[in-house]
């Protein structure tokens, strides 16, 4: 009986240990992609955001995580970001650690579940245009709607998201009244139905989504990610864009090429660099740049200024195609003119330098008399020399001095034919005479 016993035992405890082991690999098969969402939110951000998504869907991973802690940023970027959510078919998932402010609570709003540590903070999605100041009324409809969109999108009350956009909109039960935009606490989202949860930290999250044995695999944007994020900072493109035009207007007001031009090329670089690999910009408009530049160097050759025109037009082209936005660009490339025209004045009136370039292309001899040019016949030689008329001064006609004849014009009066007159005056090809006494 007792071996009878022990046979089962074993023969569970073997079932135990093919099973247990099953159960291990499932636990184990359990993937969650945690991706950061941190700084401002930008193009650079939308492009690594998108690569990590991809990443995720190629591994069929359980869900994805969104480390969310941002003040906002451009509003094309986040649409771009809120539309690639939207698309996947991975369980996406907002941890806001701690602020989640502007972009960063509409991007929030197109996830599925959303978390909050206890200071987390979501909303405040004012739109302001380029300059800081609120924007006109076209786009604040735009981006109203846009949040009213991303509420939808996952159930939850778009009288909040139209409170953060919209301060006209009373909600006193969130500490938003008439007049102010509406910012949720940790505590106030759980309320509104939008957060799910407060958690500490990453671990608690797993742990209300199912996931806290899953394989954590996280993503870190790139060196090259990093640098285009940098590259394509609001505040960066103009500094970067002023950096090439000093270059060249230095360049310009300097024989040969030097540190400046390498300087201002360098910037141009960098700033090419960053917008192509933070996916602004193609390879058509690095092409048309340098189009621009292979025109500017030929007009040194082929003067006439057709090309210089041709070529400038594509330079300024090719920058303003570069951003997502053609204004913000146009006033980053309006900064950059100014500073070039600056360091234009402060090369003349204060360095005392002269635009070298241009010696290559105009003519800088002078054609006076002193070096030996004249534009006529300068008969310099005839004054107080006596001759005849040949026909009457009315005030020009013909005379006649030593067998030659010379147009002549008299000093406004009228002289008759075959009188003596006395040259007063030579003026280039112009004769003057008055009658002699």
């Amino acid at each position: 009986m007792i071996r009878k016993g022990t046979v089962i035992f074993l023969a569970i405890a073997f079932l135990f240990s093919l099973v247990l082991p099953f159960h291990s690999a499932q636990a184990a098969d359990e993937v969650v992609y945690v991706v950061p969402l941190e700084k401002e939110v930008e193009r650079g951000l939308a492009s690594f955001l998108e690569r990590a998504i991809n990443e995720a869907e190629e591994a069929d991973a359980d869900a994805i995580i969104f480390d969310i802690n941002t003040p906002g940023g451009a509003v094309n970027a986040a649409e771009e970001i809120g539309k690639t959510f939207r698309d996947t078919d991975l369980r996406t998932v907002a941890f806001v650690n701690d602020n989640a402010i502007s972009a960063g609570a509409f991007i929030a709003l197109y996830a599925e579940e959303i978390y909050m540590t206890p200071d987390g903070k979501m909303g405040a999605a004012a739109v302001i245009d380029a300059a800081g100041n609120m924007a006109d009324e076209k786009a604040r409809s735009s981006w109203f709607s846009a949040m009213t969109n991303a509420a939808e999108s996952a159930g939850r009350d778009v009288e909040i998201a139209q409170a953060m956009v919209d301060e006209s909109i009373d909600l006193p039960k969130y500490n938003a009244p008439a007049g102010k935009l509406l910012t949720l606490t940790d505590s106030q989202a759980e309320e509104a139905g939008y957060s799910n949860a407060t958690v500490g930290d990453l671990e608690g999250v797993l742990s209300e989504i199912g996931l806290e044995n899953a394989e954590i695999r996280s993503i870190e944007p790139s060196f090259l990610e990093n640098v285009a994020r940098f590259i394509t900072n609001p505040i960066i493109v103009p500094i970067l864009l002023s950096i090439a035009s000093i270059g060249l207007i230095v360049e310009l007001y300097s024989p040969g090429f030097g540190v400046a031009g390498i300087m201002g090329l360098s910037a141009m670089m960098m700033f090419f660099f960053g917008h192509l690999v933070a996916g602004l910009a193609g390879f058509e408009v690095l092409i048309l740049f340098l189009i621009g530049i292979a025109l500017i160097i030929a007009e040194f050759f082929v003067p006439g200024g057709i090309l210089g025109i041709l070529g400038l037009t594509a330079i300024v082209a090719s920058i303003l195609l570069s951003g997502d936005s053609i204004v913000y660009m146009g006033i980053a490339l309006s900064i950059a003119l100014l500073v070039a025209v600056i360091g234009m004045v402060i090369m003349v009136k204060f360095l005392g330098k002269n635009l070298h370039v241009l010696k290559r292309i105009i003519l800088n001899d002078s054609t006076n008399t002193e070096s030996g040019y004249v534009s006529n016949v300068n008969r310099l030689e005839l004054i107080g020399k006596t001759g005849v008329t040949r026909t009457p001064l009315r005030p020009s006609g013909t005379i006649v001095i030593e067998d030659e004849r010379i147009d002549a014009v008299t000093e406004g009066g009228y002289i008759n034919k075959d009188k003596e007159v006395k040259v007063v005056k030579v003026e280039g090809s112009r004769i003057v005479v008055r009658e002699a006494e």
